[in-house]
């Protein structure tokens, strides 16, 4: 299979105990990575000490490649992550940072050719340059576009997130995203998906919903799970291994309850950990079916 390509933001999420790297599609790839889908990931980080860490890391986690560019000018992100008595995140985000200064080259389109599926969101679209590059990258690519909603106040507007929505053919967003970007006049999440597909005839539609699992729209059928209770250690990076989790198993045809099923999984799992990329125990790996 070919590789899928993360496409966004990178940056250091700050704890009150220290920080780690962090990200949506990051994670995504970390997770992907995990799980023995052959990945790549693009992004930009700032020529200066925490560049050179985020750098490390990606090495060490064999995410490293040309696709990583550097900004002389613009700083390497690092992400205030605060969390509420029940562990759910909120986040300060800087701006301008690197990721906003994506840029079009060969080596980014080449890459984007050569993918099986393009996982993008919206934070790393709140600029204009980064939104073009990938914009472009969508336009010039036959893969399947996956578009990670992952809305964050104030770094986004209605009218992006409906541009990338169109180019989607997998959209996922979890329950309050869905509330904020479908509406409408029912309270009925299965409605309020219909409503969503007709307006932008999308192929897959994922909604998460923490505890409660997921629903998922997928070729005309509605599919659930009915999520796994958990002890939360905190929420950071539940989503990116839920979708991870998703597109393994999407892209491998494998029946779409199973895949359901195992992303609400391991999602639950990550959420029970503390930081977004804990390693999986033998439970998951045989869930999954790593060797």
């Amino acid at each position: 299979m070919k590789p899928v390509l993360c496409f966004g933001e990178i940056l250091w999420d700050t704890f009150d105990d220290g920080k780690k790297p962090g990200g949506a599609p990051m994670n995504v790839a970390m997770h992907l990575a995990q799980q023995q889908v052959d990945v790549a990931f693009a992004t930009r980080v700032g020529e200066d000490a925490p560049g050179d860490e985020l750098v490390e890391y990606l090495k060490l986690n064999d995410l490293f490649s040309e696709l990583i560019q550097r900004d002389p000018l613009l700083p390497t992100c690092e992400v205030t992550v605060e969390l509420d008595v029940e562990q759910h995140a909120t986040y300060i985000i800087p701006k301008p940072v690197s990721w906003d200064n994506i840029q079009t080259d060969d080596i980014l389109t080449q890459g984007a050719e050569d993918a099986s599926a393009i996982v993008y969101g919206s934070l790393a679209c709140r600029e204009e340059t980064t939104r073009d590059t990938l914009l472009n990258l969508l336009n010039e690519t036959k893969a399947l576009k996956i578009f990670d909603v992952n809305l964050r106040t104030p770094h986004y507007t209605l009218s992006t997130i409906e541009t990338l929505t169109a180019r989607a053919d997998v959209v996922k967003m979890n329950e309050d995203e869905a509330k904020l970007l479908i509406g409408g006049s029912t309270r009925d999440l299965r409605d309020q998906i219909n409503e969503f597909r007709s307006k932008f005839h999308c192929r897959t539609i994922c909604v998460t919903r923490g505890e409660n699992g997921a629903i998922v729209w997928h070729d005309h059928e509605f599919y659930e799970s009915p999520g796994c209770p958990v002890e939360v250690g905190d929420t950071v990076g539940a989503g990116d291994s839920f979708l991870a989790t998703f597109i393994a198993g999407l892209l491998s045809g494998q029946p779409m309850q199973q895949v359901v099923d195992k992303a609400c999984i391991v999602g639950a799992f990550v959420a029970g950990k503390r930081g977004a990329n804990p390693p999986y125990d033998e439970h998951i790996r045989k869930l999954l079916g790593l060797s």
